[in-house]
């Protein structure tokens, strides 16, 4: 396993979360944190108070704010020899996604923030604080406050000063901090004298890094990835990736609750520091262009500087995309990231001016095997190879960024090897996702997939 770098996903849902698979429950998470190679996980949805007792109960702390499951002798059974090799973790860390819903000077807002609480005796407090403003904890595991982000951010801040607050897929219409539909144009707008003490953002699956840095105020902080998960296999679709800031291998005693947050404090990196960030392509989230999906109308950036934001169709106005909010708010031109294969034939966002951690931009391994095997995501055609790599080669992490293309094709096959070696390559067909609905991604587009057929079908 590779000790060099610690593999984060910190915004996950549990089963009491709306549209969240019934299996979603720690130990599943660990079994799946493994498999895909994911050091620490958010225990999530800490508000929730059945949830909040389970997990409490099945976990010990490891590290300060750090946790393990307690017993993991059934899942590490269900691991099998995965189980054996060495491994940072699956560990877990306490954060939370809260839903703000609340108007402020007659304009109302919807702002998701993710909340990190430094132990279980501090959640406990916000718990009880939220419980006390009224708040209904019960109902969601992403509950719906009335409070404001500064209101929130005062009552949060007040019962310690290590929590940590995150304003989470920052740029979704309908749910976050520079939403077109629901948010602000800047941090200052949304938490007042608070904003300071925003030292991170959360990138969300429909913008990457290269869209972000083009806005003035997220100079100063981090850009941060997680996957917001509604089930095991989407873990880690997007993550945040540390390594020590000496790079070293990492310890397990370095792994905590303080110096995981202090990574993301821009300037004031100590022990580790953000290594890149593994990107959703954004043109698979589902608000990447602007449109309306049941008017079937959906535009290009460019489009949608001549046409205008109302719809052809209905005339009532489109929900505007994210690459349309980015260009509003931008004071940088395009971006200054230029691409840069590695020995793997993976392909990095570097950063020009060097400011910036580079990133990468995944497709999942279970996509992947389903469009090479031509099989169903949920298949046991597609678990069985899925498993066959990962227990061959350690992780979903590993088989996707740094398993020499060759052993790819002598456990997996050709067709598998190739779906690897052009996502790597970023060598992908997208149609962008608009108004709600995904982008979906072809990796091999019709006329190459009838070339290749030809081909087999002559014998070649």
């Amino acid at each position: 396993s590779n000790e060099m770098e610690l593999v984060l996903d910190l915004h996950l849902h549990s089963r009491f979360s709306r549209a969240v698979s019934p299996r979603m429950n720690l130990a599943n998470m660990y079994i799946w944190g493994r498999k895909k190679g994911i050091n620490v996980l958010s225990v999530a949805d800490f508000t929730h108070p059945i949830w909040f007792r389970e997990a409490r109960s099945q976990l010990i702390e490891s590290g300060s704010g750090i946790y393990k499951l307690k017993d993991a002798k059934q899942a590490d059974q269900e691991l099998g020899a995965l189980s054996q090799k060495d491994f940072l973790g699956p560990y877990f860390m306490l954060s939370t996604e809260v839903s703000s819903i609340y108007s402020e000077n007659g304009v109302p807002h919807r702002i998701h923030n993710l909340i990190f609480s430094p132990n279980f005796e501090i959640a406990e407090k916000i718990n009880s604080a939220l419980i006390r403003m009224g708040c209904n904890l019960s109902s969601d595991g992403r509950p719906i406050l009335g409070l404001s982000s500064k209101v929130l951010a005062q009552v949060l801040f007040e019962i310690d000063r290590k929590i940590a607050i995150v304003p989470c897929h920052i740029w979704t219409p309908w749910f976050s901090l520079y939403g077109s539909r629901s948010g602000y144009d800047k941090i200052v707008d949304c938490f007042g004298e608070y904003a300071k003490y925003i030292f991170a953002v959360e990138t969300g699956l429909s913008s990457d890094p290269a869209m972000n840095w083009r806005i003035k105020e997220l100079d100063t902080r981090s850009i941060v990835s997680f996957s917001d998960a509604h089930s095991m296999a989407k873990m880690g679709r997007e993550a945040t990736v540390l390594q020590t800031t000496n790079n070293e291998r990492i310890t397990n005693n370095q792994i905590t609750y303080d110096n995981i947050l202090n990574s993301f404090v821009r300037g004031h990196e100590r022990v580790f520091k953000i290594a890149y960030t593994i990107e959703f392509y954004p043109e698979e989230g589902k608000y990447h262009y602007t449109g309306h999906r049941l008017c079937h109308v959906s535009y290009t950036p460019d489009e949608d500087r001549t046409k205008g934001t109302l719809c052809p169709v209905c005339k009532k106005p489109l929900t505007v995309g994210v690459m349309h909010r980015v260009e509003e708010l931008a004071s940088l031109e395009g971006s200054n990231f230029i691409p840069k294969n590695d020995q793997f034939g993976v392909v990095w966002m570097n950063d020009m001016n060097n400011l910036r951690p580079p990133y990468v931009s995944l497709v999942p391994l279970l996509e992947i095997l389903a469009e090479s095997l031509k099989s169903g995501v949920s298949t046991a055609t597609v678990a069985t190879v899925f498993d066959r790599l990962v227990n061959h080669f350690g992780s979903e992490h590993e088989v996707l960024f740094r398993v020499p293309i060759d052993d790819i094709r002598s456990i997996g096959g050709e067709k598998v090897a190739q779906g690897i070696e052009k996502v790597r390559a970023r060598n992908i067909k997208i149609v962008p996702g608009f108004d709600g609905e995904y982008g979906k991604v072809a990796i091999w587009n019709e006329e190459e997939a009838q070339k290749a057929k030809k081909k087999t079908q002559l014998g070649l």
